[in-house]
C-alpha cells in the first residue's frame, strides 16, 4: 500500500512540517519560534498550512526558504520524487520521474536538480578521518569535457593517433573515510595543487591516507599522519590494511549510474550528480538507514538551498 504522503497533499504537508519543525513552527523570515506569536490563518480563500508571524507581520508556510518554494507542483509529488531519487541506488532518470509523477519532462528535470541541491552537505561539516582513522583518496575520469583540450595533461601535443589517457575527460576526486562518509568533487584539472587543496580542506591532518601510486599524492601525503600506497601497475591491490577498494567501489556505482541511468550530463551540473551519489552512500544501509530514513534526511536538508535558473539554463543559487 502506497503511503498517503505520496498521494495526499495535506498528509505530505504535515509530514514535512513534522520533519522541518519538530519543536513547532519557526518563521523563515525573522527566525521567530514563539508559538504565541505565530498563528494559523483560516478562511475559505486561505490555502492549508499558511501561517502568519506577528513579529515580522509576514505569512509563510513550511516550503518557504526551501528548494520547494514557489513551486506549482503538488507537495505530495515533491515528497514522492525525493523518495524515488534517494531510494534508487544508481539514480532515476528524468524521463522515468516524468512518467511516474505525471508531470512534464521539463518539470521533472527541474525537480530532480532541486532535490540534488538539497542532498548537498551543509557548509560546516567536520573533516573526514582523524587520529587512528583511514581515508582513501582516488581520482577517476568520466565523460568528455565541454572544452576540448589541445594538449595532453602533461602539456605535450597530441600524437597522430589522437587523444590518449585522461585528456579531454572530466576529472572526479573522491575521498572516503573507511566505514564512514564520502565526499566527491569535480575538478577542472586533476593536478597536484587541486588534489592537495581538496585534501587539506576535507581531511583531518592526523588521518592515515591510503592512495594508489599516483604522483598526485606523493607530496601531500607527507602532510598527514601516515601515507600508505598500493602499486596497481604491479598488480598490487591489497597489502595488509592498505588498499583503495572502498573508494573504487563508490566509483563503480557512480559510473554505472552515469552511463546506464543518466547517460548525458552537462558538465555544469556534474557537481549535483556527485552530491546525489554522495548522499546515498552516506546514508546507506550499513550505517543504519533504510529508504524511508534516507528520504527523511533529504527532506530535512531542503531548507536554505533555493535553486533557480537563468535563461541560459546555467544554474545559480538565489
Amino acid at each position: 500500500m502506497i503511503p498517503r504522503i505520496y498521494t495526499d497533499e495535506n498528509a505530505a504537508r504535515k509530514h514535512l512540517e513534522a520533519l522541518q519543525w519538530p519543536d513547532g513552527p519557526t518563521c523563515p523570515h525573522c527566525g521567530n519560534a514563539d508559538a504565541k506569536r505565530i498563528v494559523k490563518l483560516k478562511g475559505k480563500s486561505t490555502r492549508p498550512g499558511l501561517l502568519k508571524c506577528y513579529e515580522c507581520q509576514k505569512p509563510f508556510s513550511v516550503t518557504v526558504g526551501t528548494v520547494y518554494e514557489r513551486s506549482h507542483i503538488p507537495l505530495h509529488k515533491w515528497i514522492y520524487a525525493t523518495h524515488l531519487l534517494t531510494a534508487s541506488k544508481k539514480g532515476i532518470s528524468t524521463h522515468q520521474l516524468h512518467r511516474t509523477l505525471g508531470v512534464t519532462y521539463k518539470s521533472a528535470w527541474f525537480m530532480s536538480h532541486r532535490i540534488r541541491e538539497a542532498m548537498k552537505p551543509g557548509r560546516n561539516t567536520p573533516p573526514l578521518g582523524g587520529e587512528g582513522k583511514i581515508v582513501e583518496a582516488d581520482e577517476t575520469y568520466s565523460g568528455q569535457t565541454e572544452e576540448r583540450p589541445t594538449k595532453t595533461t602533461k602539456g605535450n601535443k597530441f600524437t597522430k593517433r589522437g587523444r590518449g589517457g585522461p585528456s579531454g575527460k572530466r576529472a572526479v576526486l573522491a575521498l572516503v573515510e573507511r566505514g564512514g562518509n564520502v565526499r566527491s568533487f569535480h575538478l577542472k584539472h586533476a593536478t597536484t595543487d587541486s588534489v592537495s587543496d581538496a585534501l587539506y580542506r576535507n581531511v583531518a591532518r592526523r588521518s592515515t591516507l591510503h592512495t594508489d601510486e599516483s604522483r598526485l599524492y606523493t607530496a601531500v601525503g607527507k602532510e598527514f599522519g601516515e601515507h600508505e600506497t598500493v602499486t596497481h601497475s604491479k598488480k598490487e591491490y591489497v597489502r595488509g590494511e592498505a588498499h583503495t577498494n572502498t573508494v573504487e567501489g563508490f566509483f563503480s556505482i557512480f559510473k554505472r549510474g552515469m552511463k546506464g541511468i543518466y547517460q548525458h550530463c552537462g558538465e555544469v551540473h556534474l557537481h549535483r550528480y556527485l552530491a546525489e551519489y554522495d548522499s546515498r552512500y552516506n546514508y546507506r544501509v550499513a550505517l543504519g538507514y533504510d529508504d524511508t530514513a534516507r528520504a527523511d534526511e533529504a527532506l530535512r536538508a531542503i531548507r536554505g538551498k533555493r535553486l533557480t535558473y537563468r535563461r541560459t539554463g546555467e544554474a545559480a543559487n538565489a
